[in-house]
This record gives C-alpha cells, sequence and structure tokens, in this order.
C-alpha cells in the first residue's frame, strides 16, 4: 500500500475515510505483513468454494449509514445507498416479523461493500438474521437482550475480577457491549478484524461473537480493573477496542480459538435458557 496521505491515502479500500490522526506507518507495516496472509487465504477459500454451490419500518436513518463511507454518499456513482435500500426494502417484505430495525442498515451495507451484489447481501443478511443470530432483530430484541445476560455470565466464569467490578458499580453490560452485538463489532473494530470475525460467524455460528468480546475483556483485565467509578468503566470499555491488539487481525483472530478457554454451544444454549426465562420474569 503506497505510503499517501492526500485525499486518494485518506480513503480505505473499502471507501471509508480516514481520521486525520490516522497512524499510516504502523497500518502500512501491519498491511505488508498481512498481504501474505490474505493470499494464503484466498487460496483456501478459492479450493473451498469450488466443491460447493456456494451461499446463494422505517428507514428514514438511511443517509446516516456510513456517513465516512463515500460509496454511500449521494454523489456516489453507483451511490450504494440505492442499493442498500433496495436490500433492506426487500427483507422487510420477505421476513415481515423483522421488518426493519436498527442495526440491520449497518450489517447490510457491509455485505454490499463486499460482495457488491444486492442478491448475495440479501441472502447473506438472511442467514444472519433468521438463523445465525435468531431474534437479535426482532421488535423486542429477545434473543439480542438474551446473549448480553449471557456474556455477562461467561465473564463472571472467565474473568470474575471484571464481573465483580461491573456489579460493584451497578453497571449493566448493555451500557457497555450492546453495539458490539447490535452492530457486530461495525465501526467498533477496524474493518479488516470485523470481516475476519464475520467469516468465522457464517462458518461456526453466533458463539464467535461471545469468543470475541471474552477475548477483548480477558486480554484488558489489568486495563479494566483500573477504574474506578462508574463512568471509566464505560470509558475503559471505549478504548479496549483500539490499539494494536485489535488491528493486527491475523494474530487477534488466533487469540479469540485460545484466550477464551473452552466454549462449547451446550454451554452457550443452557445459559441462552437461564438468562431468558430471567428477562422474561422481570418483564
Amino acid at each position: 500500500m503506497p505510503h499517501v496521505h492526500g485525499r486518494a491515502g485518506r480513503v480505505d479500500p473499502y471507501g471509508f475515510e480516514r481520521p486525520e490522526d490516522f497512524d499510516y506507518a504502523s497500518y502500512e507495516a501491519f498491511f505488508s505483513r498481512y498481504l501474505a496472509v490474505l493470499t494464503r487465504r484466498a487460496i483456501k477459500w478459492s479450493k473451498l468454494l469450488k466443491g460447493t454451490n456456494g451461499i446463494q419500518k422505517s428507514l428514514k436513518d438511511m443517509n446516516r449509514t456510513f456517513p465516512d463511507n463515500v460509496k454511500f454518499r449521494k454523489t456516489a456513482d453507483p451511490c450504494l445507498q440505492h442499493t442498500l435500500y433496495n436490500v433492506l426494502v426487500a427483507y422487510g417484505h420477505h421476513n415481515k416479523a423483522v421488518g426493519y430495525c436498527q442495526g440491520m442498515n449497518f450489517i447490510a451495507g457491509y455485505l454490499i461493500l463486499i460482495t457488491k451484489k444486492e442478491e448475495e447481501s440479501f441472502w447473506l443478511l438472511d442467514a444472519l438474521i433468521g438463523r445465525i443470530l435468531p431474534d437479535y432483530y426482532s421488535p423486542a430484541m429477545m434473543g439480542l437482550k438474551t446473549d448480553q445476560e449471557v456474556l455477562g455470565e461467561l465473564v463472571k466464569m472467565k474473568v470474575p475480577a471484571v464481573a465483580d467490578l461491573m456489579e460493584r458499580h451497578g453497571v449493566m453490560w448493555t451500557l457497555v457491549v450492546s453495539r458490539w452485538f447490535i452492530c457486530l463489532f461495525i465501526d467498533i473494530l477496524p474493518i479488516e478484524t470485523v470481516l475476519r470475525i464475520w467469516d468465522c460467524l457464517f462458518y461456526e455460528g453466533s458463539k464467535i461473537i461471545f469468543r470475541v468480546a471474552l477475548t477483548l475483556i480477558k486480554q484488558h483485565q489489568a486495563f479494566i480493573l483500573e477504574a474506578t467509578n462508574f463512568p471509566d468503566i464505560c470509558d475503559k470499555f471505549k478504548e479496549l477496542t483500539k490499539g494494536t491488539f485489535v488491528t493486527e487481525c491475523h494474530s487477534f483472530m488466533q487469540k479469540i480459538f485460545t484466550e477464551p478457554g473452552s466454549l462449547s454451544m451446550a454451554t452457550i444454549n443452557k445459559l441462552r435458557e437461564t438468562c431468558h426465562e430471567k428477562l422474561l420474569s422481570q418483564g
């Protein structure tokens, strides 16, 4: 990647504008190493896909979807806002129980940026909402609320000191991790890291979200425990999604399968059942 600081260099390959303080030197050092990984992975995906058939309410906030992405601006040609609108309207008709819910525009937008096709984006969105993340985007968002509570229980088991800190200061998990779940780490982690997480999400299912969340929390345990009050804790959780640890996406992805330890689907399903009943009893 050329070392450019002009207008062209300020836009990443996905169309997102980089901030003024973007660390070009660190990013270029990372990307020069990551290119080799991308090449290896492209070969693996090519071999895999040759043996399969492949993967076949209100939209007023459309203008606010990726305002820092040049491909979603009205002046863009083609303007991906139109593609996004088509996918979301089609999905609303396809799944009337869900319709349109906050967060879906960002998920669909990312899918469009990667696939560049309406139909593929639609079916991938359907796989996420209908099968991989059931009840995340329904009007009551009960699946989403349940999984946030499940994360809290997993932290009690795997990082008890952080769980104690949260409880002591009365910080609810939804305050610090709701966007992780709603947006599947979009605008939380660097785009290359998000895309690697999504690869695993489509392949292995929703427990990947817990692996990522637990890795972020466990890796930064000492940093989080420095917090002495409610606002401090919230600030720490914003900071732990930045920096080299999350930018180096290949090593990060290796970490999510080692750092949290064993995490079976049976454990998650049992916790989901318990947390769901608890939420229902609370009304």
